[in-house]
C-alpha cells in the first residue's frame, strides 16, 4: 500500500488571512479606542480655534509652556536615571542571593506595585512634610539644622516617582541578570581585563537591552504621569499631564490640549523607535 503523501502547504495569501483573522478583534479595539481618539485630538489641535499650527507654535514658543516641557523631561530623565542606579544593584541581589532572601525581597518589590497608587502617594505627602519623618530624622541625627523643602517641590516629585517606578526597572533587569554566564567574566579576567573593563565591556553590553527596556518604560510613563506630580509637586513644577488636564478642565482649550497630547504621543513613539533600532534583543543577537 502506498504511503500517503503529505498535503501541500496552503498558498501564502491564505496563510496570511488565517493568521490575520485572530487579530481582528484586538485591531478593531485599538482602532476604536486608540486611533480614532488620537486622530480626533490631532484634528482639534489643527482646527481650534482656527485652522493652522498656532497651537503647536504657542506650545513651543511660550515661556510658560516651554517651562512645563522642560520640567517634564527633567523629571522623567532624573526618575529614569535614579531608578537605573538603584534597580541594578537590587536586581543583581535578586539574581545572586540565596533562594529565601531572593524570594523575600522580590515579594516586597511586587507588593509595592500592588499597593494602591493613590495611597502610596498620600503616604509620601506625609513623609515629605517639613515635620514629617524624613526631616525629623535628619534633624535628630544632626545632618541638617532646618527642614529640607521636599514637599511641593520637584525633589518630592522625583522621590515619589522613583519609588513607584523602581519595580519596573528591577523586573526588566532580573531576567537578563539571571541568564548571565559567570564564565564570561572569568574569560575576561584571563584575557587581562580589569574589573572596570569587565563591567563596562562585558557586563553592561549584555544588560543593555534590559536597561533600555526598563528605561523606556519608566521614561515614557514619567512623561505622562499625573497623580504623583499633582499631589507632591508645586505650581512652579507643573508637568505636561497636569497642563493638559488644566487646559481641558479649567480653560476649555481643547486645541492646545490636543497639541500637547499629540506632541507627547510623537515623543513616546520616537523613543520607542530608538529603543527598537538600537537596543532590541534581536539586534543584539544579530550583532
Amino acid at each position: 500500500m502506498r504511503a500517503a503523501q503529505a498535503a501541500p502547504p496552503p498558498p501564502a495569501p491564505r496563510r496570511l488571512r488565517n493568521g490575520f483573522a485572530p487579530a481582528v478583534p484586538g485591531l478593531a479595539f485599538l482602532l476604536l479606542c486608540f486611533m480614532l481618539p488620537v486622530l480626533a485630538l490631532l484634528l482639534r489641535s489643527l482646527t481650534q480655534p482656527q485652522w493652522g499650527l498656532q497651537n503647536y507654535a504657542a506650545l513651543l514658543a511660550t515661556s510658560t509652556y516651554a517651562n512645563v516641557l522642560f520640567n517634564t523631561f527633567a523629571v522623567a530623565g532624573l526618575v529614569t536615571g535614579i531608578s537605573a542606579l538603584l534597580g541594578l544593584p537590587l536586581a543583581w541581589f535578586l539574581a545572586v542571593a540565596p533562594r529565601f532572601w531572593s524570594q523575600l525581597v522580590f515579594g516586597i518589590v511586587i507588593l509595592s506595585m500592588w499597593t494602591n497608587l493613590l495611597a502610596r502617594t498620600y503616604a509620601w505627602m506625609v513623609l515629605l512634610q517639613d515635620t514629617g519623618i524624613i526631616n525629623n530624622f535628619l534633624i535628630w541625627t544632626g545632618i541638617i539644622q532646618n527642614p529640607l523643602p521636599l514637599f511641593g517641590t520637584m525633589a518630592g516629585v522625583v522621590i515619589g516617582m522613583v519609588y513607584i517606578m523602581l519595580p519596573f526597572m528591577v523586573l526588566s533587569l532580573r531576567g537578563p541578570l539571571a541568564a548571565l554566564d559567570a564564565s564570561l567574566f572569568q574569560a575576561a579576567s584571563l584575557c587581562g581585563a580589569s574589573r572596570v573593563q569587565a563591567f563596562t565591556q562585558v557586563f553592561l553590553p549584555l544588560l543593555a537591552p534590559g536597561l533600555a527596556a526598563g528605561g523606556l518604560i519608566i521614561f515614557v510613563m514619567s512623561l505622562g504621569y499625573y497623580i504623583t506630580p499633582s499631589l507632591l509637586g508645586g505650581a512652579q513644577d507643573m508637568m505636561l499631564a497636569e497642563l493638559i488636564a488644566q487646559l481641558v478642565q479649567t480653560l476649555l482649550n481643547w486645541g492646545l490640549a490636543g497639541a500637547a497630547s499629540f506632541l507627547l504621543l510623537v515623543l513616546t513613539l520616537s523613543l520607542y523607535a530608538v529603543q527598537i533600532r538600537y537596543f532590541s534583543p534581536r539586534r543584539g543577537k544579530e550583532g
